[in-house]
């Protein structure tokens, strides 16, 4: 199913081309249906890779060998570049992210300091009562020497760059407004709300192994949105966040925390 063809029954087809004018023309990219399906798309196709995964590591369990333990770390790959070319197809709908990235100075601190403290309080954060099922540990060296240099500069950036704005564009920019109004896009970004905030920080945590943490990350990046009413700092943030959590996990060896 393409975002291109799912229009409400009582609307007149529309082109791609006529939306993308439309929101060069009007600041919106449709509504209701039309306009939620390019958000959805990304999010739930990494939302399925994560229940294969999940399917293989179960499987894992049972065997002998380091065959299955080795697909799980070459999906990533995959996931990473389905996840990529779905949100590259889909860019001229996100009129949330055709502002400037960075406004200015003040705002380039605060996103900086953001996306550094939610690093140092989810490392802290790993308490067994704040914690969802067994953490999982994806360490790309296991298939060896370049292949994990490969595998670990792939998770680098598909941490720090795809699934921030993946995430972002669902959590911050779709689902928050959704929770307001059904026609979301007539919401202007960083609307707030107390019941659209609760969901979405309580949903995002749960998303997380460590839905605490996640819940505090949720809520700090929920803060930026209402700061700024912009989507940029959202990301940024939460890929400086994944960035250094990243390298923290290169350096280190910790291979829990991805």
């Amino acid at each position: 199913m393409s975002a291109h063809n799912v229009i409400p029954p009582s609307v007149p087809p529309v082109s791609h081309d006529e939306a993308t004018q439309a929101i060069q023309e009007n600041g919106t990219q449709g509504t209701g249906i039309v306009g939620m399906w390019p958000r959805i798309f990304p999010f739930a196709t990494y939302m399925a890779f994560l229940a294969v995964e999940g399917g293989v590591r179960w499987m894992d369990q049972g065997s002998e060998g380091e065959g299955i333990s080795h697909l799980v770390l070459w999906l990533y790959p995959v996931k990473t570049l389905a996840v990529g070319i779905l949100l590259w197809w889909f860019w001229s709908w996100f009129s949330e992210l055709h502002a400037p990235i960075v406004r200015n100075v003040r705002e380039a601190l605060v996103v900086l300091g953001t996306g550094i403290g939610v690093y140092v309080l989810w490392v802290r954060m790993d308490w067994p009562w704040a914690m969802q099922g067994e953490p999982t540990a994806y360490n790309p060296f296991q298939v060896g020497g370049m292949a994990g240099l490969v595998l670990g500069g792939i998770r680098l950036f598909g941490a720090s760059v795809i699934v921030p704005i993946m995430e972002e564009l669902f959590w911050r920019s779709f689902l928050l407004r959704y929770l307001i109004n059904a026609h979301f896009e007539r919401v202007r970004l960083g609307t707030f709300t107390a019941s659209s905030f609760l969901v979405t920080t309580v949903l995002f945590g749960l998303e997380h192994n460590l839905w605490l943490a996640g819940m505090m990350a949720g809520a700090a990046y929920a803060g930026l949105l209402y700061w700024t009413h912009r989507l940029w700092p959202c990301v940024l943030a939460h890929g400086l966040t994944n960035l250094i959590l990243g390298i923290h996990v290169l350096v280190t060896g910790e291979w829990h925390w991805w």
